[in-house]
């Protein structure tokens, strides 16, 4: 009976500790987005996804050879889906990218070129939470191909072309105000064409 009371006390301070510190945390970063994370956080982060993944899931190789049309598709995808935050050129600098909190990655380099297909394509299907990453399943045979897709356009990142930069600008999507500029010159220049 002694042992199973030493027991709890101990899971009770331990909890209380924990909480302790995570007010510390919180305290001390204010929990705002612009703070970059620290080492330890961005070990344990890193950690914890890898743990998350399904072994299964990890283990996978992308179903989708890297041929030129799947680039293409993976390519087209990520312009219109993913560039508001990773940058067509997948470097995250976008205002939207650097206001996240863990910013988003540099997907060129190692800490996500060095990610298993499977764990790419588990990060793209289902988030990664308390991040801005969001969910993009659809629970759909099609749905799955195009993030197999965008797991060989990820792969694909650091050898983008300059050409194949230009290529996205024409697929990422526009804002409200865009479309009226765009509008406006069009009735400017048909105007003077009459």
């Amino acid at each position: 009976m002694r042992t199973l009371i030493v027991a709890i006390a101990g899971a009770v301070l331990g909890l209380v500790l924990a909480g302790v510190a995570a007010l510390g945390y919180v305290r001390m970063s204010g929990l705002e987005s612009r703070s970059v994370p620290g080492p330890m956080e961005t070990r344990v982060a890193r950690a914890a996804r890898r743990w998350a993944v399904p072994a299964e899931v990890r283990n996978r190789r992308s179903p989708v050879p890297a041929t030129p049309e799947a680039l293409v598709e993976g390519m087209s995808h990520f312009a219109d889906h993913c560039a508001s935050c990773h940058d067509n050129d997948g470097s995250g600098h976008t205002e939207m990218g650097r206001g996240l909190f863990p910013k988003a990655p540099d997907m060129r380099l190692p800490a996500t070129q060095q990610l298993s297909d499977g764990e790419l394509f588990w990060v793209i299907e289902n988030g990664i939470r308390f991040t801005g990453m969001p969910a993009w399943s659809t629970g759909t045979t099609a749905g799955e191909a195009s993030s197999w897709h965008l797991v060989q356009f990820i792969r694909h990142l650091p050898a983008l072309t300059a050409n194949e930069i230009d290529a996205m600008k024409q697929v990422n999507p526009r804002s409200p105000e865009e479309i009226r500029q765009e509008i406006e010159e069009a009735r400017f220049l048909n105007e003077g064409a009459q």
